[in-house]
Parts: C-alpha cells; structure tokens; sequence
C-alpha cells in the first residue's frame, strides 16, 4: 500500500466495518475513486435494472413451477387460478418495468417507489392466494425492502416497511374476519417487526455508504492533489529521478535526467535503460545482486558531467529482480558549490594581498635589474638571477589573482572555429617556439560559438602549453578535435596530448588554485581557465583517457 492510503486509513472511523473494508480497497487512486465515488445516475438506474432482473426471475420461477407442477401445498394452495394470474401479472408487470428502466421515464424515484409498492402487492397477493401468512411467501417481501432501502439510500425505506406491514396485516385481517382462519396476528406482527427491522438496517447501511463516499472522494481529491505537486516537485527537482522496472525498462524520468544524461536515442514507450546509459544499466544491475554496495562518481562523456548514482527499490520487500529508482546527482556542481565556499574568503585575501605586494615586488625586481648590470662574480650573480626568477614569478601569480577579479567581464561575439582556431594555432607555435605540425585540427563540423574572444585565447593557449609540456613534443603530439556533443546546439572541444596522462590521485585536484605538478608553476592556470569558461556559460572538465591527458570545452552553439 502507498502512504497515501495509509494515511487514510488512519484517519477513518475504525468501528465502521464497511468503511474499513472500502478503505482497503483504495489503491491505485483512479480504480478506488470510480468505484465508490458518489454514486452517478447510471449507477442509481444500473442498480434498480438489477433489482427488477431479480423480479422477474421470482415471477417466472412462480408461472414455470405452477405450469409445470400445478398447484403445491406451499405455492397456489388456497386458490391456484388467482395464483397463476398473479403470478402472470407480476412478469407483464416486471417486464414493463424492464422497458421504463431503458427508456428511463417516468424519474427514478417515481419507479422505485412504484415496483416496491408493486412488489408488495403481487407478493401479498400471492400470499393470501397461497393460504396467508403461513406459506412463508411474505418472506419475498424481506428481500425487496433490504434491496429498495439500499437503491434509495435509506430515504424512503420506512415508508416502505409501512406500507409492506399494512398489507400483510390487511391480508391477515380479511383471512380471521372473512374466511374464518384459526390464525392469530402473531406471525404477521413478527413479520411486520421484519420489516422495519430490515428497513431500519438499510437505512443505517445506506448512511455509512454515504459517509464512505464522502470521505472517499474528499480524499481521493487530496490524493490527487498531492500527486500534482509531487510531479512538480520531482520535475523541479536538482537531481535526476529515473524510474526503472524489473525488465530493465525505463518508465518515467525527469527533466534533470536528460540535462545530466543527455536525451535519450530514441523515445519510444519501451527505451530500455542499457541503450540509454549503459554504465548506469551496469551498476543496477550489481545493486541488484548487493544492495549495500557503493559506487564512485561516473563521468557522463555526453554532457561532461561528474555523476553520482544512488538506487532505492520501488517496494523494499520485493525480491532482487524487482523495480527501482534511480537517482541521479551531479557532482561536479555540488564540487563547484564547495569549492566556491571555500575559496570565498581565500580569493578576498589573496586579491588584497596581490594588490599589497605588487608595489614592494616591483620595488625588488627593479633593483635586482639595476644589480645584475654591474660586475659581480659568479656566485653574486646566481644569486641576483635566482631573485629575478623569483620575482617574475611572483609577478605572474599576482597577475593570475587579479585576473580572477573580471573574469566576469565577458564580451561576447560569435566566433567561427574553424577560422578562429587555424589562427591561433599558428600564433601560439611562433610564441612558443614549437613546430606548426607539433598540433593537428580534426574538425567533425565548422560551427560558430558565442564566447569572449580573449577569454577563449587564454583557455586553449593554457591547455595548449600543458599539452605541449608533457607531451612527447613530437609530430601531432598535441590534438585540437572539435566535435557535436550527443546534446541539442553543444560544441566540444577536445585538447589532447600523447603524454603520459594524468595520475588517477591527482586528476580532483587540477581545476584547485595553487595546485600544480610543474616547479615554475603558479597553479592557477587551469583554475582560472574554468572560472572564464563558466563565465561564457560554457564548462572545462578533465576526460579520463588512456593513453595522454584530454581536456574538454562544452560550448551553445550558435550566433550571440
């Protein structure tokens, strides 16, 4: 059971038996809500055709067993030829009945109240003509009140009883004064207090069924209620949800699923969760045998995104082979969020100190330039050159702190690849001194970006120069791939290298300020390339490759 029944079931009065039973009843929503929803014309009209089939089976059983057998001591004993043209009234009456129900006129409560009072003619009828009260026949009448006082939903039920109880006790009447019966009023008084009491039951069984439909269909109005926000809340969430059945199929998922995993192959009602997100169908697959295993982020290569999984059974009773929901959270932004905390308070204090320093830095740069141009011997001057190192190093570190400070301030402008990039291929090999064929272009499509000219400068000649550092620095050791990512309108651009790549412990820490492997590094190259990326709405992450290092930009496609 959902928590939603089960929550009304709590509320429900517990000492109703029937509204315990309805209760039970109430899953799925939709089935419970059109099953015991207020009760709809068509079903008052379904209801009385049911009670008349049950007139008329009575009434022909009556004409077959007296055709057939005559006159018996229980049935027509009395008078047999008033017994059968009763009885052959009651099915012409029973039948008309049939033809006013599917015409439905005169109104439903003019022909309830009309075959309940029929019924309780022809049935005393064939009671007097069966001997009176003792025949047992008045027993019939039991059955059409108990039905009546359930169709009209216990309204009219006591008059029902009235009029049943006075002519069975007119019936008696005329047997003692007028044929002279030994009878007494013993039995029709018993049977009479039947009536009531029958009447009464269906009164107070016809009020809990009112009751029950009310508080059904004010919680099935809740229920819906609470199943549209909860769409909307799994729509808006910043997770992915994704549901998937015992067979592998996936059934539903949310927007956020498509942003982390990229749109599905295909859409069709049977997309299977293997061609949607192989490593994902893998992992489900591995929970299903231990559900207490964990696993490490997953990196999506079609939106570049850093993914966390998580699994939960749809029922947590069922068997390993059951369904489950698979959430999906992206990593890379709650890094992103972290690490932006964290360095919140360390970038206001570094900018301040880079602006503290730089006067005092130019201050010591300038006098070793003037040191350095008198004559020293050769330990002063290693050591005059070793603070000029230094010193320019400093300078390019407060120079990369202060960069950090506009790299918001992004002047966009639609930019063709494949022109922008032969061009900067070839004035990053005359500035680094390298050799034209050291860098290949593979162009899959020549799209044009929306991104801040410098900016993208600054990115690829970053990645370009550590690509050159630990690569072979041989023939096309260094890779530019432009490529159509799997997403709707987003260019990638691959920086590869043959070097040896990147070791597995180290690969988290790249994109944090100050951390570098190289000695006359600042650390802050590929930090500060990311922070303009995200600047231009676009995103550097690190691709885990074997052979080499590979560095990839997502950028919209398309004019600004």
């Amino acid at each position: 059971m959902n928590i939603a029944a089960s929550i009304i079931r709590t509320e429900a009065p517990v000492f109703l038996p029937m509204n315990a039973f309805l209760l039970r009843k109430l899953d799925p929503l939709w089935s419970y809500f059109r099953q015991y929803r207020s009760l709809s014309p068509d079903a008052f009209w379904k209801s009385l055709h049911y009670f008349n089939l049950y007139r008329l089976t009575v009434s022909g059983l009556f004409v077959t067993v007296f055709i057939f057998f005559g006159a018996m001591p229980v049935y027509g004993e009395q008078q047999p030829g008033m017994f059968l043209i009763v009885s052959l009234l009651y099915v012409l009456f029973s039948a008309l009945m049939t033809l006013a129900i599917s015409t439905r006129w005169p109104d439903f409560n003019f022909q309830l109240t009309f075959q309940t009072l029929g019924d309780v003619v022809f049935i005393v009828l064939l009671m007097h003509a069966s001997g009176g009260i003792k025949s047992g026949i008045g027993l019939l009448l039991v059955v059409a009140l108990a039905a009546s006082s359930l169709i009209c939903k216990g309204r009219q039920a006591m008059f029902y009883a009235a009029m049943a109880s006075i002519a069975v006790l007119l019936e008696q009447s005329y047997q003692l004064f007028v044929l002279g019966a030994k009878d007494d009023y013993f039995q029709a008084a018993l049977l009479s207090m039947g009536f009531f009491a029958t009447a009464g039951m269906g009164y107070f069984l016809a009020r809990q069924v009112k009751e029950s439909e009310r508080l059904v269909e004010q919680k099935s109005i809740d229920l819906e209620n609470l199943s549209q926000v909860n769409a909307l809340v799994i729509q808006a969430m910043q997770h992915g949800v994704m549901v998937v059945d015992e067979l592998g199929r996936v059934r539903s998922h949310n927007a956020q699923c498509e942003r982390l995993l990229g749109n599905p192959p295909r859409f069709r009602h049977d997309l299977r969760l293997y061609d949607y997100a192989p490593a994902i169908a893998e992992r489900l697959v591995r929970w299903r045998g231990d559900r207490t295993l964990g696993f490490s982020p997953l990196h999506v290569s079609a939106t570049g995104k850093k993914i966390a999984t998580r699994f939960s059974p749809i029922d947590s009773g069922a068997e390993t082979g059951a369904g489950a929901v698979v959430f999906i959270e992206d990593v890379s932004q709650q890094q992103a969020q972290a690490q932006q905390i964290k360095l919140a308070a360390l970038g206001r204090l570094t900018a301040n100190i880079a602006h503290e320093i730089r006067n005092p830095l130019s201050a010591i740069g300038h006098a070793t330039q003037l040191l350095q141009e008198e004559e020293h011997d050769q330990t002063e001057a290693r050591l005059l050159q070793i603070i000029r190192d230094n010193t320019l190093r400093l300078d390019r570190m407060v120079q990369d702190v202060l960069q950090l400070n506009r790299r918001d301030r992004a002047q966009r402008e639609t930019i063709k690849l494949d022109v922008f990039l032969g061009g900067f291929i070839e004035q990053f090999c005359l500035a680094e001194k390298i050799p034209v064929t050291a860098i290949s272009l593979e162009m899959d499509t020549y799209p044009s970006i929306c991104f801040d000219r410098s900016h993208l400068h600054q990115v690829l000649w970053n990645l370009c120069r550590n690509a050159w550092r630990h690569s072979r620095q041989d023939d096309s050791c260094i890779r530019i791939y432009v490529s159509a990512a799997h997403l709707d309108n987003v260019v990638q651009i691959d920086v590869i290298d043959d070097g040896p790549g990147v070791d597995k412990t180290l690969a988290g820490q790249l994109f944090e300020p100050f951390f570098t492997t190289f000695s006359s590094g600042t650390g802050l190259g590929l930090y500060i390339a990311r922070e303009i990326c995200e600047a231009n709405n676009a995103s550097l992450d690190f691709i885990e490759v074997a052979p080499g290092g590979q560095f990839r930009i997502c950028i919209k496609g398309g004019p600004c």
